[in-house]
């Protein structure tokens, strides 16, 4: 399994949850909610991250997120202030030069819940 690099992200991120439950809305007004799946996955989240790096730090994000969109494999990742790792992926990232050596990439990371 892998481990997202030691290189930190900018403040500034932002943390989403999205609850795995299902709505059933009757004629009435009447709403039924049902969990889906195991009650310890039911809120995974998604969190957008920005890294304000140098250049070579950029290129070392950027070849670990390519190699785990090649093995299509999740990745270990603590995120800021946070005392515990999850698995996570990241299915989509952009990389931006604003100047020389310096480089900034935003990526969105999605909690998954697997077997180690």
């Amino acid at each position: 399994m892998a481990t997202f690099p030691s290189i930190q992200p900018s403040y500034g991120l932002v943390k989403r949850s999205e609850p795995n439950i299902r709505t059933i809305r009757f004629a009435d007004g009447y709403e039924h909610r049902l969990m889906l799946g195991l009650q310890a996955h039911q809120n995974p989240k998604v969190i957008v991250l920005k890294f304000e790096v140098s250049e070579t730090d950029a290129d070392t994000i950027e070849t670990f997120l390519d190699a785990r969109a090649l093995d299509q494999a999740s990745f270990t990742f603590t995120p800021p202030a946070e005392s515990s790792s999850s698995q996570f992926v990241c299915e989509n990232w952009s990389k931006t030069v604003p100047y020389l050596n310096r480089a900034i990439i935003n990526a969105t990371f999605r909690q998954v819940f697997e077997p180690a």
